[in-house]
């Protein structure tokens, strides 16, 4: 294939088509790693620390950061090529993604907190108990 057969806006928008491609991709990966739903609301524990425990498992987001990481990589590349002849539902899908990973590992870093306590709590409590008791 020569050369003269491609010309360069030709090129580009093939390039272009792709890098669209790329972050669409990326994107979708990023929220088919993230959990389900169901994943973080269904539970099969016996106590609150099993509830805890599971919770924080199902809130494990995968290779969604990275996957987001080359959407935006992508979509900044895109963008500063000025490639796109419209990008804001790219815009728009990458920040709704990074909001809702963002809240997902707040919350995991939440449950995790919760984890540590909840078990300190009981103990306290059941002190505190054993205490009343021996008084009576």
């Amino acid at each position: 294939m020569s050369q003269a057969t491609f010309d360069d806006d030709e090129l580009f928008g093939e390039a272009a088509a792709e890098t669209r491609e790329d972050v669409e991709q990326h994107l979708s990966a990023a929220r088919e790693a993230l959990p389900t739903a169901d994943e973080i609301w269904d539970t099969s524990a016996d106590n609150v620390l099993g509830v805890l425990n599971g919770l924080k498992s199902a809130l494990d987001v995968g290779e969604a950061p990275e996957h987001l990481r080359q959407a935006k990589k992508w979509y900044t590349l895109g963008e500063r090529a000025d490639a796109f002849e419209d990008a804001d539902d790219l815009e728009a899908e990458i920040e709704a993604v990074e909001e809702l990973l963002e809240t997902i590992e707040d919350v995991h870093d939440d449950v995790g907190e919760l984890t540590g306590t909840v078990p300190q709590l009981r103990s306290s409590l059941q002190d505190a108990h054993d205490d009343d008791d021996a008084d009576d």
